[in-house]
């Protein structure tokens, strides 16, 4: 989450007439800010903070409280009193139809609350009586979606479950970390680390007994530190907008009593790979991928009517296809950068050859369950339920090949009509949208119900990664099942006829060239917030909770340098366009040339951005540091209690552009790694007429709002994936309008200048890493 230190930054929508002005939070959103920091600190924990103690001794049932009451509320209910809820300390999946069913009940008292007073009662009782991941869950999809909850916010998912996000070794780590224990190690540690490197100065030419099996992301290995112990933080916490903060009085007035330690963590592979497939870790593990697909899968949620949450205008269906379609173009890249090809469709075969070991616990301290190579589906899933799934499959191509459904009632549906897209979309998430809830319901969940083998009514299952959005794809299986659905999507794209020339024109416009500076990706530090994880006394004085420990998890990452476009473009007279940027592989694993008509299912969406174009030459900046739909390393937890207690006190202004939004993509993930020799990419950029849709004029901020429901989640009124969403007839595709940029992606090693033997700061973390990330890559 960023926040303007120097300046205020206005960010606007792209179709918005005009900028709006940054609102300060008030008294009262500040109150409510502050309640939802505190009800999820420690959340696997007891309750701690008296006040919301006693508002949670009661839970609000009478209806006149709300302003819908359901079912899922009633049932809900009844299985509290008959004991029969999911208890507190058992693992919670989103993805368990048991749970699920009950999250829903309470996710419903959470969102229909009339007012802010029932919600908070709600809250706090549900904090101390409900089981962790379900409270967490329901808590989250009503701030996201209640409109009078707009700039609220609850910490990252990352923040409040650290579990689902680092392996277990750190866990146990940082849950017994101890103050006092840690005071008298530092006694001895300067002793023991003169006695190491002097018996082990030629550690980088083997001395080092597994320097042989360091990974690129195992930095700590380099500079000789110790993964299992804690270092206090001295300087500041590492991220990439870290100087908009530390130099600011206020940041530093803040979080000067605020005592700070961090520890190296890997991404689940501390020695050995399991198989190839783990090499790609650093990046199906990496806290931004999988927190995105997390939000999307809570933005949309699959058991959400569009009427009543107005999805239906965000055109759900569509919108969650076009993601699966980038995450699945995405991922196919980062596996040419290895020399991997297609993504397999093993989800499919009765033996798996690639496992999976996650090096996960969940937040009761059970392990999730891993995958051996060779997997025997027929064995270890649900086959009943896993060949309901195939059956399913099946029947949805047929329906989409067919191009019409009969409903029970002999009414048709027409399949081949452009904006059935949407049907097709509701269909393979199987959300409550669906035309036919009978026959494609709930299948998507028993998906991954069935490769974690459980069944319809588990109540107490094993952690698996399957289970919830936020771990499942950390497993290569999760890329060959959303590639299914890729490949479907296509299936009904491939119906409609390719795009005329005339379509695809722009009359009077024409790129005539787009110059794109240098590509190249690199591995940086960042550290993520798991204060979440302490297990010592917290500490009140006078009623107020006392915030002065930190625990972070230091770990490397995937980034870019930023990179611009500039773009020459004629224009016949003043209009407005909307420029759409594309990314693809040149090559596959073969070295082969990908021709266009295979290439167009691997285009990436860079960004799409509307301009004002004048009559004759217009040059167009256009920088990476600018995409709309995605967002720079977010504040931390601590940082964002703090600048709340502040303004609470009295002592500061809290902007509401104070937050990113929490739907967006991370940035420095835009780009594949590449090679350091330079991976060969195809860039593609097209200039269209800006047609505006019936919702682009909606109330939501964007400096502080998704704007779910609203309808301005999209650039114009065109699919998501144009031009790419149809089949290319090259003879019509290529237009003045439209402009290709043959590109390279360079990677940069960060770590050599540690493989040195004159590297002197051994078992000290190397600061000036940061001085050459701002200054030497950057300049």
């Amino acid at each position: 989450m960023k926040i303007a230190i120097a300046f205020l930054a206005l960010v606007a929508i792209v179709s918005a007439a005009s900028l709006s002005q940054v609102k300060i939070a008030n008294k009262d959103f500040l109150e409510k800010q502050k309640f939802l920091f505190e009800i999820v600190y420690r959340v696997e924990d007891p309750l701690m903070f008296e006040e919301w103690i006693k508002l949670g001794e009661k839970f609000i049932i009478d209806k006149s409280y709300y302003s819908y009451y359901d079912e899922h509320m009633e049932k809900f209910w009844e299985a509290y009193k008959m004991g029969a809820l999911l208890p507190r300390g058992e693992f919670f999946g989103a993805l368990v139809k048991s749970h699920h069913k009950q999250a829903w009940g309470l996710f419903n008292f959470f969102y229909f609350a009339k007012d802010w007073e029932t919600f908070m009662h709600n809250v706090c009782w549900a904090r101390m009586h409900v089981n962790e991941g379900m409270f967490v869950y329901a808590l989250t999809l009503a701030v996201i979606h209640r409109d009078d909850f707009e700039g609220l916010m609850l910490p990252t998912i990352y923040e409040i479950f650290p579990q689902y996000f680092f392996d277990s070794k750190f866990i146990y780590e940082a849950e017994k970390f101890d103050y006092d224990m840690w005071s008298k190690y530092i006694m001895y540690e300067k002793e023991f680390q003169d006695f190491y490197y002097k018996n082990n100065k030629n550690y980088n030419n083997g001395g080092y007994m597994y320097m042989k099996d360091w990974k690129m992301w195992q930095w700590w290995k380099l500079m000789g530190i110790d993964k299992s112990h804690w270092y206090a933080e001295e300087n500041f916490m590492l991220r990439e907008n870290i100087y908009e903060f530390n130099q600011d009085p206020k940041w530093n007035s803040m979080l000067k009593d605020v005592k700070m330690w961090w520890m190296p963590v890997d991404y689940t592979r501390d020695i050995d790979f399991y198989n190839k497939e783990s090499a790609l870790s650093y990046f199906t593990e990496d806290l931004g991928w999988n927190s995105y697909w997390y939000y999307l899968n809570m933005d949309y949620a699959f058991f959400l009517d569009g009427k009543t949450f107005g999805l239906n205008k965000d055109r759900r269906g569509e919108f969650w296809l076009y993601n699966i379609q980038k995450l699945m173009s995405r991922y196919y890249m980062e596996r040419l950068s290895h020399g991997y090809g297609e993504i397999p469709e093993v989800f499919w075969m009765s033996e798996i050859e690639h496992g999976y070991v996650p090096h996960l616990i969940s937040y009761n301290g059970v392990g999730f369950s891993y995958r051996p190579n060779y997997y025997d589906m027929t064995t270890f899933a649900n086959v009943e339920m896993l060949n309901r799934i195939r059956g399913a499959f099946h029947r949805i191509e047929e329906i989409v090949d067919s191009g019409y459904y009969k409903m029970y009632d002999g009414t048709m549906v027409d399949l081949r009509k452009p904006e059935a897209i949407e049907l097709i979309g509701s269909m393979l998430q199987s959300n409550m949208d669906v035309f036919d809830k009978y026959f494609f319901n709930y299948y998507y969940m028993y998906a991954f119900m069935s490769i974690s083998d459980v069944d319809y009514h588990h109540m107490e299952v094993s952690p698996n990664i399957f289970l919830n959005f936020e771990t499942m794809l950390r497993d290569p299986i999760s890329y060959t099942f959303h590639k299914k659905i890729s490949d479907v999507f296509f299936r009904f794209k491939d119906h409609l006829k390719p795009y005329t020339k005339d379509e695809l024109m722009f009359p009077g416009v024409e790129i005539k060239d787009v110059h794109v500076s240098e590509l190249v990706t690199y591995f940086d530090l960042v550290d993520f917030d798991v204060t979440n994880l302490l297990n010592d006394k917290m500490f009140f004085v006078d009623g107020k909770f006392v915030w002065d420990k930190t625990l972070l998890a230091r770990q490397m990452r995937l980034n870019h340098k930023p990179f611009t476009f500039d773009f020459t473009i004629l224009s016949d007279k003043h209009q407005k366009a909307a420029i759409r940027i594309f990314i693809a592989p040149k090559y596959d694993e073969f070295g082969r040339y990908i021709p266009m008509s295979e290439n167009r299912e691997n285009f990436f969406t860079l960004d799409k951005i509307v301009v004002d174009l004048e009559p004759g030459k217009n040059m167009i900046s256009h920088s990476s540091d600018e995409f709309y739909w995605t967002e720079k390393d977010r504040t931390t937890y601590t940082e964002l209690y703090h600048y709340v207690m502040m303004a609470y006190e009295g002592k500061y202004d809290l902007p509401l552009d104070i937050t990113e939004p929490h739907c967006a993509f991370p940035n420095r993930l835009v780009l594949p790694r590449g090679w350091e020799k330079g991976m060969p990419m195809r860039m593609f950029f097209m200039v269209s007429p800006y047609e505006e849709t019936n919702h682009q004029y909606s109330t939501f901020d964007v400096t502080y709002s998704c704007g779910i429901g609203t309808g301005s989640r999209f650039t114009d009124s065109k699919p998501f994936f144009y031009p790419f969403d149809r089949k290319i007839d090259e003879f019509d595709f290529y237009v003045p309008n439209m402009y290709f940029k043959d590109v390279e992606i360079y990677h940069l090693d960060t770590t050599k200048m540690y493989m040195k033997d004159e590297y002197k700061n051994f078992g000290k973390f190397d600061y000036t890493f940061l001085d050459n990330y701002y200054t030497k890559y950057f300049k």
